[in-house]
């Protein structure tokens, strides 16, 4: 079967984006790690700023709530999406382009490592232990402690996951710019 192609304003024909699985998956794995990374960046660069302005009991209890408020079943298929679709993905475009192959790895690498092991180690205690704090009934000085304890912590391990996810995420992009078509053919001129 003849392979459609279509052709760029440069006069360099390729293959439609959109026309087999590998493509589908890559796109969906795409936009779950970009989404996750949109939301990691919001926290790092407005969020955590903004709520580490508060005192210390103001800044435990919002932070506790939003903790409780972004586990839901949309934020669990962004963060685990990429999780089973970046090796899936990678698999899938085994024998492809080296450059593509390249770029897969390395995100799924970066995800794997600097999101999710950085997620899992790093800021779920973190989320554990405050959650577990009795707000409520906390001195100021006990507030103190566990803020001490808790937000350049936490801080730290989100900053990972924020530029490994925007990495993750912009290897990625390369991938599906990378010339995904075959590993033997990329751009044939008219």
């Amino acid at each position: 079967m003849k392979n459609k192609k279509i052709l760029i304003l440069d006069g360099t024909r390729i293959k439609p984006f959109f026309l087999n699985n590998r493509a589908i998956f890559l796109a969906a794995t795409t936009l779950t790690t970009g989404l996750l990374a949109g939301i990691f960046f919001t926290w790092t660069n407005a969020v955590t700023p903004g709520i580490g302005r508060l005192d210390d009991l103001s800044y435990l209890k919002a932070f506790q709530n939003m903790n409780r408020a972004i586990i839901n079943p949309l934020f669990y298929v962004v963060i685990i999406g990429p999780l089973l679709l970046l090796p899936w993905t990678f698999y899938l475009y085994k024998s492809s382009y080296r450059p593509t192959r390249q770029a897969l790895l390395g995100a799924t690498t970066l995800y794997y490592l600097g999101v999710f092991a950085v997620t899992m180690i790093g800021n779920i205690p973190l989320n554990i232990l405050l959650e577990k704090a009795p707000l409520d009934s906390i001195g100021l000085d006990a507030a103190n402690n566990l803020r001490k304890a808790f937000e350049q912590r936490w801080n730290g391990y989100h900053l990972i996951r924020t530029i490994t996810s925007a990495a993750s995420f912009l290897l990625l992009i390369l991938a599906c710019l990378s010339g995904t078509d075959d590993k033997n053919i990329i751009h044939q001129s008219i």
